[in-house]
């Protein structure tokens, strides 16, 4: 018998755990359930899921504590689910390492796609993988970028900037991290230098710029490479 990945939810409303449950199982998951913080971080250090899905709002700890003191040794991937819109909650849980966050309500397809793809991306990258989103194709070992059937062409910058949305797939990546990865430390507030090089890799690899759908805006927070 196939053994199906292990999600494991960590959110005290019972109705909503409920909800999510027979989403996922759905979907080909076997899900663990947790109804307090100190309960959640036990399961995922004894059972070791392949994702968590975590809400903020826990009887006993703050989400952003339990999702610390999983980061402190767990890689896997960690999806926020919140009533939680404001930017800068968003922002916090993203750069404290939660993969991606989505606001209640929330479209079932929609979790379960990104679901799969954090899962999918927390996987390494080997230096002679391909990589294929929309129409475009990336060979990491030769750094050769293709559209379709033609060559694009990139600078060194835009093909890191690529290089990171592609190892992040899926994942909502903030502003300051990018900086901070493509240009270091000292750039971790220019944020224009992200979207002039956003702005030039779409033009590259978007068949309508003006409306990107693979190299998508998270207002307010960054940027997220779809991949489906």
């Amino acid at each position: 018998m196939t053994n199906l990945p292990v999600v494991l939810i960590i959110d005290d409303e019972p109705q909503m755990r409920r909800l999510l449950q027979i989403s996922l199982e759905a979907q080909g998951y076997k899900v663990t359930q947790a109804s307090s913080g100190e309960e959640g971080i036990t399961h995922a250090a004894m059972d070791r899921p392949e994702a968590i899905i975590l809400d903020l709002g826990l009887p006993d700890l703050d989400g952003k504590e339990v999702l610390r003191r999983i980061r402190e040794w767990g890689s896997m991937p960690i999806l926020i689910l919140s009533v939680r819109n404001a930017e800068q909650e968003i922002i916090g849980c993203l750069e404290a390492g939660a993969d991606d966050y989505l606001t209640k309500p929330f479209r079932t397809g929609e979790l379960a796609a990104r679901l799969r793809t954090a899962m999918r991306h927390r996987q390494p990258m080997t230096p002679d993988e391909k990589f294929t989103f929309g129409n475009v194709h990336v060979d990491l070992a030769s750094r050769v970028v293709r559209k379709g059937e033609e060559t694009v062409k990139l600078t060194a910058t835009e093909y890191s900037l690529l290089l990171l949305l592609i190892r992040n797939a899926g994942r909502v990546l903030t502003h300051h991290y990018i900086l901070e990865q493509v240009w270091g430390p000292t750039f971790a507030e220019e944020t224009q230098y992200s979207r002039v090089y956003i702005a030039q890799l779409r033009k590259k690899l978007e068949d309508n710029p003006a409306r990107p759908r693979l190299i998508v805006t998270e207002s307010g927070i960054g940027y997220r490479l779809a991949t489906e």
